[in-house]
């Protein structure tokens, strides 16, 4: 399958500092799942095809005010890990785009998420229908909760969604396989990096 570049979009989810870098709030928590599938190398090698391909490229980081009142008194699961780990505070170190995968000048910086799912809170939706994306291609953290929510909308909203699965990770290698074995299929293809880098033109 080949992929028109002027109608595809890499999204990038989460690639922040408190994930992929040593010294991040969540970054021991995600290491294994990210050694066990290369996740940094291979999602710099996508972002430079999608780059070199004229693609769009978007990024879509989460942060916080200090103190966390978006989350409201009583958040829970995931986002109560969020608080608790004083993670993606907006200004400091952690909230940062990892250095590898900086935005380049032109890239789309999603702004507004503050949940699981980017459609949610952000106006994503309606960048890709301005810019008239079809092919939305996903990559980043964590496989089985923000890029599955994500996937899951994309597909609901009638976009051809692509999961490069080795550019992503989880807080386990098993949590990360799960989804990607049961539970993709059924609302993305699923690919890998190479395969993509391949499929665009």
């Amino acid at each position: 399958m080949t992929y028109n570049s002027r109608e595809t979009a890499l999204v990038l989810i989460e690639c922040q500092n408190d994930f992929m870098s040593d010294g991040g709030a969540f970054y021991d928590g995600v290491r294994e799942s990210m050694q066990a599938n290369g996740m940094l190398e291979h999602t710099k090698t996508s972002l430079a095809a999608a780059r070199r391909a004229g693609a769009t490229v978007m990024h879509a980081p989460i942060s916080f005010a200090k103190g966390y009142a978006e989350l409201g008194p009583s958040p829970s699961g995931i986002l109560k890990g969020v608080v608790d780990h004083n993670a993606f505070v907006k200004g400091t170190w952690g909230a940062e785009i990892v250095a590898d995968l900086k935005p380049a000048e032109g890239e789309i910086i999603i702004e507004g998420k503050r949940g699981l799912d980017v459609f949610a809170s952000t106006n994503l939706d309606f960048i890709l229908r301005s810019m008239r994306i079809k092919n939305l291609v996903l990559a980043g953290f964590l496989t089985n909760c923000c890029v599955e929510s994500t996937m899951r909308t994309g597909f609901e909203n009638g976009f051809n969604v692509i999961t490069l699965t080795d550019c992503m990770a989880a807080t386990s290698p098993a949590g990360h396989d799960a989804a990607v074995g049961y539970t993709f299929p059924m609302f993305s293809t699923v690919s890998k990096s190479g395969d993509f880098v391949g499929d665009l033109d």
